[in-house]
């Protein structure tokens, strides 16, 4: 018995042609092949939208936060100065990272109300809508 490194099976079992399709009329409407539920450039403006507001609201919390630890690696003269007798600035500006967190939350909760909420409900209702009309398709 020899060995054969290069065996002669084929890795894959041949793919049979696709049939071809039929003609289509011209006077016939083309029936949808899924429902309109999910309208995507609906989806698609409610996605980015979303992903702007979690994206502001997180650089607007994160960024501070940021920015006060860079103050604090590299500018410690500057964080140890007072802003007013016995405040050091590193500690107000650790202070106020909670108004920022609160501010970004308050950001978060604007645009959710303003943006994002209004195009959920109307895809929402364009669904319900959609799902109705299939049902009443259906009987």
């Amino acid at each position: 018995m020899t060995y054969d490194p290069y065996p002669s099976y084929q890795p894959y079992p041949p793919q049979q042609p696709f049939p071809p399709r039929p003609a289509e009329s011209p006077h016939r409407h083309r029936q949808p092949r899924h429902s309109a539920l999910g309208h995507h450039s609906d989806l698609r403006i409610l996605r980015s939208a979303y992903r702007w507001q979690r994206r502001t609201a997180t650089l607007t919390a994160l960024g501070y936060f940021l920015l006060f630890l860079v103050l604090s690696a590299t500018a410690p003269s500057f964080m140890t100065s007072t802003v007013t007798d016995g405040l050091p600035t590193g500690l107000l500006l650790a202070l106020l990272q909670l108004p920022v967190t609160w501010l970004a939350i308050a950001l978060y909760e604007h645009t959710a109300r303003r943006y994002v909420d209004p195009l959920a409900d109307r895809i929402r209702r364009q669904a319900a809508v959609d799902a109705k009309r299939e049902e009443a398709a259906r009987r």
